[in-house]
């Protein structure tokens, strides 16, 4: 790719979208003497919700800016539905929904006419347009608010509408930055569920965020992020996990997994009157949680619950070496 933007005016025109979903190649990109991307990775495929995970300056805002054709890159190949944003931007932008994680509004126009004015600028027939703006308050709850100033939304509700804004010309490709952001809980489920419809419809969802425990119920792959670098965690399947085990009587499981030479420490949580509480467990995998339960059973420990102490996310990003450094 090269980084110079080639004018969108040109009367040859783009090459036909020939690779669904975002691939990205060895991207550059440096602000004076700070690379933000230092040979970047990735691969977002159609018809699913990728994660893209990382810590503040990572480098996945300045990804985003790249991929929604905002931000020139220094070098590296880019395809974003199967265009380039760089060399064939209009053609770019007309299949990708943009949302920044933090959405600007003119605050004297309605949340109607805020979505009609993009409408426009993606060039939707009015007839089209109105359609679709009513379908989208609707789809983001913000339907009450339709008629009224942009200057009354809540944060969470100017979120809501940043959502809307990216999806009103329907595109195939969604490029979300801290989507969650103010968003309220019921806000959050609500979002978690309109994503998994979206790559279930084929679209690519390409979704950056902190919150993991969110991007874990949804995401079907992940991306992380270190210093502009694409990292592999050094989790995998079969390592060890921290998982919570409660039983009806801690007593019993204490001595048992004292007994079995099992490395456990308290899970923090009070013991109940009853008895009961848990403990914190280091096991090797799925299969390594099945058989510490058959164990358990077997010796006659009353396990009342076996669940991970972290999502696959964040205990992936854990084990992110460079950010021990």
């Amino acid at each position: 790719m090269s980084s110079t933007v080639d004018d969108d005016t040109t009367t040859t025109p783009p090459p036909a979208a020939t690779t669904a979903g975002v691939v990205v190649r060895d991207l550059h990109r440096a602000f004076g003497a700070v690379k933000a991307l230092d040979g970047a990775q990735l691969t977002a495929r159609a018809g699913a919700v990728t994660a893209l995970v990382g810590p503040n300056g990572s480098g996945k805002t300045t990804l985003l800016l790249v991929l929604a054709g905002l931000l020139v890159p220094d070098r590296g190949e880019v395809s974003v539905g199967g265009h380039d944003p760089v060399a064939h931007g209009a053609a770019a932008r007309a299949v990708t929904g943009w949302m920044p994680d933090t959405f600007g509004t003119w605050d004297s126009l309605t949340a109607r006419e805020v979505l009609l004015t993009f409408a426009a600028a993606y060039r939707l027939s009015p007839a089209t347009a109105a359609d679709r703006v009513t379908e989208l308050l609707a789809t983001v709850h913000l339907a009450e608010y339709a008629d009224r100033p942009a200057s009354v939304l809540s944060r969470g509700q100017k979120q809501r509408l940043g959502l809307a804004r990216a999806l009103v010309h329907d595109p195939a490709v969604l490029l979300l930055d801290e989507p969650a952001s103010g968003l309220d809980p019921r806000s959050r489920v609500d979002l978690r569920i309109l994503l998994r419809r979206l790559a279930d419809e084929g679209k690519t969802v390409l979704v950056s965020s902190h919150v993991l425990s969110e991007l874990d119920e949804m995401a079907d792959d992940a991306v992380f992020l270190s210093r502009g670098r694409t990292v592999v965690p050094d989790a995998a399947a079969g390592a060890a996990r921290s998982w919570h085990v409660r039983a009806l009587s801690l007593e019993s499981l204490t001595d048992w997994l004292t007994s079995t030479g099992s490395a456990w420490q308290p899970d923090g949580a009070p013991t109940s009157p009853s008895g009961a509480g848990g403990v914190l467990i280091d096991v090797a995998g799925d299969d390594g949680a099945a058989q510490l339960l058959r164990d358990a059973v077997t010796a006659g420990v009353p396990i009342a619950s076996l669940v991970p102490a972290s999502g696959a996310l964040e205990q992936a990003y854990l084990t992110l070496e460079e950010e021990r450094r």
